[in-house]
């Protein structure tokens, strides 16, 4: 997916945390260690309430801020949707939270720069609202996974 508009970000990010949640589904019955196991589980569903959150941001976004282009301000490409899934049934606690996590924080820094460089008020504004989202969701994750540690 090649990413220009805001609303191609929304969409990639929306399906980068729909594709997590598959893909942590479909290991957690494969999974040996329960644990492990209970934490994909509880990720798989963190992340899809999470794109379905997204959706609905979108939904109600800013027309003009969803059509804002951004390919000038994007660092970097985001990371690439359609790749096979992790082999997180054979991933131990901290293998699943690194991975995770890194994706989060790969989200985070787009959407920190986008709303330092962003222009248009609406879009800036947007970039912001969906930081705070990311960072509000990836701190609740944080919580569980330490809960899990403590187990």
């Amino acid at each position: 997916m090649k990413v220009e508009r805001f609303e191609d970000l929304i969409d990639w990010t929306r399906e980068a945390h729909a594709h997590l949640a598959r893909c942590m589904t479909s290991c957690a019955d494969r999974q040996a260690e329960t644990r492990a196991k209970w934490l994909l589980i509880y990720l798989a569903d963190h992340e899809k309430a999470l794109s379905q959150t997204i959706a609905r941001i979108a939904a109600h976004a800013d027309a003009k801020a969803m059509h804002t282009w951004i390919y000038d301000y994007l660092a970097r490409a985001p990371m690439q949707l359609g790749q096979k899934c992790k082999a997180y049934h054979h991933m131990d606690i901290e293998a699943i939270s690194a991975d995770v996590f890194d994706m989060h924080n790969q989200i985070l820094d787009l959407y920190r720069s986008l709303a330092r460089r962003a222009e248009i008020d609406g879009a800036r504004t947007l970039a912001e609202d969906l930081l705070e989202l990311e960072q509000h969701e990836t701190m609740r994750m944080a919580q569980q996974v330490n809960r899990v540690h403590e187990m």
